[in-house]
């Protein structure tokens, strides 16, 4: 049964990899950070399976018993005075049924000035979008495996256009207790629209993840490697302003080697103390570090800091992750225990 289970799944992944990253889909609010513990490790993380229930949003498989009652919420103050945030709960049934997760994403764009083709005012307008998830995570037999998968409903607003959609998440993981070695394969946000803004379908933002981490049995340190929009390769194109020119005026745009290719679908991130009330969390994104760094100026692009702290039945989060030497994001969570 597990066999035949991963052979279709992969047979999924290969099916339906044809997606693309962001600016050519619709719906890009579905691969925001969901939580400031996801934000300091990278920005995306696939293995963590503890007591942090917001986790599924990026990887159902992860849903467990140890997060029965746990209610999330998470706030970001994102660039250009966009803020959006998630919240997640998860419930255990009993020990058969085990436990069932639901989750909420949403953006707001906030509010614009609207002028016709005259250039004439039409008042102000918003805009914001939101998803529903609902998910579900099962052992597969009595094997190291743990097969889970998130159905989400999906809303859109922007100015008088209005759009809905659904899509699915699924996600596989291996849980070695003996090595404190969990590795991930996901597929996200393969679905479609259901109504569009114009009479036009568009793509949603469809992602396949792979991730590892361990926990270091003589250092109190989990690491985490991951790798990010698999689906498409090559993911890196060459920055118009990193063109050069000669004493001739002939230009050579900017060229990117099959390890800058490699590298930008690469997160690393660790977590110290990742067991205890108080830990702290560092994170690196390649590819936002090589698409956002200034030739001939060091602004620390792609680089993540957080901590969280519990107390009694209330753990706090925050991180800061660095994006230009304009522009950064502050992240904030509180997670709840309800018992």
């Amino acid at each position: 049964m597990v066999k035949k289970t991963i052979l279709s799944f992969c047979l999924l992944m290969g099916t339906f990899a044809s997606a693309q990253v962001g600016g050519e889909s619709t719906y890009q609010f579905l691969n925001l950070i969901s939580s400031p513990r996801q934000a300091a490790l990278g920005g995306k993380v696939f293995t963590n399976v503890d007591y942090d229930v917001t986790q599924p949003l990026f990887n159902p498989a992860t849903i467990n018993m140890e997060m029965d009652n746990q209610l999330a919420v998470n706030y970001t103050s994102y660039l250009g005075g966009i803020s959006y945030g998630s919240a997640a709960y998860a419930y255990t049934y009993d020990r058969r049924v085990q436990t069932f997760h639901g989750g909420i994403n949403y953006i707001n764009y906030g509010s614009f000035d609207g002028y016709d083709e005259d250039g004439n005012s039409t008042g102000a307008f918003s805009g914001s979008e939101a998803a529903l998830s609902l998910g579900y995570a099962f052992q597969l037999g009595y094997s190291d495996f743990y097969f889970g998968s998130n159905l989400k409903l999906i809303t859109s607003k922007l100015e008088q256009y209005t759009s809905f959609g659904v899509a699915v998440d699924v996600g596989l993981i291996y849980i070695d207790d003996y090595l404190g070695l969990n590795a991930a394969l996901v597929v996200r946000n393969f679905g479609t629209q259901i109504t569009t803004y114009a009479d036009v379908y568009e793509k949603l933002p469809f992602e396949v993840g792979f991730g590892i981490s361990q926990k270091l049995d003589n250092v109190p340190i989990r690491w985490h490697v991951t790798l990010e929009n698999l689906q498409q390769w090559p993911i890196a194109r060459p920055n118009p302003s990193r063109t050069t020119s000669d004493l001739e005026g002939n230009e050579t745009e900017e060229s990117i080697s099959f390890l800058g290719q490699v590298i930008r679908h690469t997160i690393i991130g660790a977590e110290l103390f990742p067991d205890k009330g108080f830990n702290v969390r560092l994170g690196y994104n390649f590819r936002r570090g090589e698409d956002l760094r200034i030739i001939d100026q060091r602004n620390f692009s792609g680089l993540s800091a957080g901590l969280s702290i519990k107390m009694n039945k209330m753990r706090f989060s925050y991180t800061y992750a660095s994006y230009t030497s304009a522009a950064n994001a502050n992240f904030f969570g509180l997670q709840i225990d309800l018992q």
